[in-house]
């Protein structure tokens, strides 16, 4: 998203879906990468003949974790840009919930929304969205993520 907004403005939007990311395809390539670096090498995300024999899902699936580190992306192209943003900081989650496996292969979106804005000291922000990643096709999501956040906002 390209639009840009203030961080007063933005804080105001609390309760506001403010964005929609675009769809992710996650391919065993990217599964596979993701277990060399974690070390979660499961056969359930990175042996599909065995996945497919042993596994209750019909094959591989995506590593929980894996949907979670690709809340960056879509946080990136659905929230606005805040005019004069300086040093934005991953300040942790309040809550994360997997509520439903994604198969290899699957397509995944963020829908992120305002939960709350706290302007700590003059242009310092804490902002927590609320990130719920769909599954394309499927009526539950992914995971839902209450994730903080903390923007330094130049002069």
């Amino acid at each position: 998203m390209d639009q840009r907004v203030d961080a007063h403005a933005y804080a105001q939007r609390i309760g506001e879906e403010v964005g929609v990311s675009g769809w992710i395809t996650i391919t065993q390539a990217m599964i596979d990468t993701f277990a060399d670096l974690t070390f979660d090498h499961q056969f359930i995300h990175v042996d599909a003949e065995r996945a497919a024999t042993e596994g209750p899902f019909g094959g591989t699936i995506v590593h929980g974790f894996l949907t979670l580190s690709l809340l960056t992306r879509m946080a990136r192209e659905a929230e606005p840009s805040i005019q004069g943003a300086g040093m934005l900081i991953n300040y942790g989650f309040d809550k994360v919930r997997f509520l439903h496996v994604v198969p290899t292969g699957g397509r995944v979106r963020g829908r992120v929304e305002l939960v709350s804005a706290d302007e700590r000291k003059s242009g310092e922000f804490t902002f927590c969205h609320r990130i719920t990643v769909e599954i394309e096709g499927l009526d539950r999501p992914a995971l839902v993520a209450d994730w903080l956040t903390r923007l330094y906002v130049n002069g």
